[in-house]
């Protein structure tokens, strides 16, 4: 069980609607659900180190059965990120809106002590193996390339997060200089967390003065127009499922921004992602056409995520 699903339990009864399940329900999640709704169970479902999690399960005002998922964190830490997910899965729906549960909305918990909030998007019974490539490399690669950012930079309006960790997603318009700093802020949380690594301190300064500006830098260099392109942030197999319903691949747990597109698929290519089969690069490649110079992808790819 998360601190946070502890902390719930916690909470003095009365602020929770007691029903079916093993989840408590605060009394502004279950105001937030759709109108006419009669819940049936709450459940705890899945894991997190720093949210809790759960289904709810309803009867709509027209007496269908519909199921919604529940993220609960606490502090300013957890209302940030929870804000956050919300305008990235907002985004992300809004495009490819078969691709993405539908977000429902975000708030604040009435329950008294420590500071709690919500978010909620309709939940999907998902088949959690490897999705079909072609299907989900064809529908990722629409999403890259239908997406347009309000400013026509790199970044997005709010902060959005890595797990607990906020990225630094200031609007920009040069992708060598937005992705240098998303490398120096997880450096610095690096070193906060674990100390200065004197032997590698030199690499760092070595990859942001030359490598950065050369292998990055080049995809605008001469003339060249970079097309920032809303990703999905964090594109592993744990965040990749497909319906039982639909049959449709469905993508989760967003930490979105706008970005140059090969950074979405870069993570690909580490061992201990199940997705590192090297028929989804293909796929994808077939779909979205490689950034110049082209003779350097392979240079990119390997980079963005070594």
């Amino acid at each position: 069980m998360s601190s946070v699903a502890h902390t719930i339990r916690q909470i003095e009864k009365a602020s929770f609607l007691t029903i079916e399940g093993n989840f408590p329900l605060d009394k502004n999640v279950i105001a937030a659900l759709p109108q006419g709704s009669i819940i049936t169970s709450a459940n705890e479902l899945g894991s997190s180190a720093w949210t809790a999690t759960a289904r709810i399960n309803v009867i709509s005002d027209d007496k269908t059965s519909k199921s919604y998922f529940l993220k609960c964190a606490t502090g300013k830490v957890g209302a940030r990120m929870l804000e956050g997910e919300y305008y990235v899965m907002v985004a992300l729906h809004t495009v490819t809106p078969s691709f993405v549960p539908q977000p429902l909305t975000y708030g604040k918990l009435h329950a008294p002590g420590p500071e709690m909030y919500f978010f909620l998007y309709d939940f999907v019974d998902m088949d959690i193996r490897l999705p079909d490539p072609v299907q989900f490399c064809s529908r990722l690669s629409e999403l890259h390339r239908t997406s347009e950012s309000p400013t026509g930079q790199f970044g997005f309006h709010i902060p959005t997060f890595q797990g607990k960790f906020e990225q630094p997603v200031e609007w920009n318009t040069n992708w060598a200089s937005f992705w240098s700093k998303l490398l120096v802020d997880i450096l610095r949380r690096d070193n906060e967390t674990n100390g200065p690594w004197y032997d590698l301190d030199a690499m760092p300064r070595r990859l942001l003065s030359c490598v950065v500006p050369r292998l990055l830098g080049g995809l605008q260099a001469d003339g060249r127009v970079l097309k920032p392109c809303l990703i999905h942030g964090d594109l592993w197999d744990g965040n990749i499922g497909t319906s039982f319903v639909t049959g449709n691949v469905v993508i989760c747990d967003a930490a979105a921004y706008f970005a140059h597109n090969e950074e979405e698929i870069g993570m690909w290519r580490c061992e201990r992602h199940k997705i590192k089969s090297k028929v989804y690069k293909r796929e994808y490649l077939k779909n979205f056409t490689v950034s110049e110079p082209a003779d350097e992808w392979d240079d990119r790819n390997r980079f963005v995520w070594d």
